[in-house]
């Protein structure tokens, strides 16, 4: 592997320190590199570029930067990788999270062991996993929007403190009613994230399920459900309290949101597309998941 594309949080280096070392470290092994913003329209013109120029930016001093990367290095921590999944899905370049935060369950590399990570690339020592992503279509009255996510949909009100209420149908049956702050929809890579942290359960990151977990539910009895892949969950967003009007966000990765009123849903299933994730560690997820747990 030689041809990479490298897509940094410029809060976390705002100097380009790392971003520096990286491309140094990579071009000094005769590897290619082209930096790229981390949004959607960025890397759709780096990919038309490759296929209508004979010459892309690359790293000073390195080939001609023709060829397509094999790999995309993110540069910052989880929440950069997720912006990272949407806005490259599509494309079939696995991805591989360098760690500049402290928790980090997809970024698995560590910045202070950033050069060895780097050998065992180019070697090719390293394996990739599949992750399924979510697809969100918020129908809404004036039209329906789709987006994706890799970690989770939330949906949460959306102005005053109040308790919301939502009606769950899976596969076109009801489910139940949630009286609750909000829900959360999850796939196996997100269940380590929100899911976790509002009592869902955790699952391996290779596995083919959906999660619902409602936040906060002004109920004692209610609990996460376990969904198949193949579920379609439509959550719909009726009259609140008192017969009033409800106004909620479905965030998806905690970096794009749509909201709803009451009369309106969102409709969520597996999305047809993956997102490739590079892993170098060879420990096990229940290993991994034990060491951050002891954090």
């Amino acid at each position: 592997m030689n041809q990479f594309y490298l897509i940094r949080n410029e809060v976390k280096d705002p100097q380009g320190f790392y971003t520096e070392r990286i491309t140094a470290y990579l071009k000094k092994h005769g590897a290619d590199v082209v930096c790229m913003e981390n949004t959607a329209e960025a890397f759709g013109a780096v990919l038309s570029s490759h296929e209508n120029a004979s010459c892309v930016c690359a790293a000073p001093g390195a080939g001609d930067g023709t060829e397509a990367a094999q790999c995309i290095l993110v540069l910052g921590g989880d929440g950069t990788l997720l912006r990272a999944a949407r806005n490259v899905m599509g494309s079939g370049i696995p991805l591989l999270g360098i760690n500049l935060g402290t928790l980090g369950y997809l970024a698995e590399v560590d910045i202070s062991m950033i050069e060895p990570a780097l050998d065992q690339l180019m070697a090719g020592r390293y394996t990739r996993e599949e992750r399924m992503m979510l697809e969100g279509q918020v129908q809404k009255r004036t039209g329906t929007e789709a987006n994706f996510a890799l970690n989770d949909i939330v949906i949460v009100r959306s102005g005053p403190l109040q308790i919301l209420t939502f009606h769950i149908y899976v596969n076109g049956q009801f489910l139940k009613s949630y009286s609750a702050d909000g829900i959360i929809v999850a796939t196996p890579t997100g269940s380590t994230g929100y899911n976790m942290s509002a009592g869902g359960p955790i699952a391996n990151p290779g596995a083919e399920m959906i999660l619902l977990t409602p936040i906060c539910p002004h109920t004692l009895n209610t609990r996460s459900i376990v969904l198949a892949s193949g579920d379609e969950i439509r959550i719909e967003i009726p009259q609140g309290k008192d017969g009033q009007q409800q106004t909620v966000e479905a965030n998806f990765d905690g970096s794009h949101k749509m909201s709803l009123h009451t009369g309106e849903r969102i409709v969520i299933r597996k999305a047809v597309k993956t997102t490739g994730i590079l892993k170098l560690n060879t420990e096990s997820f229940l290993t991994v998941l034990h060491k951050k747990m002891s954090e």
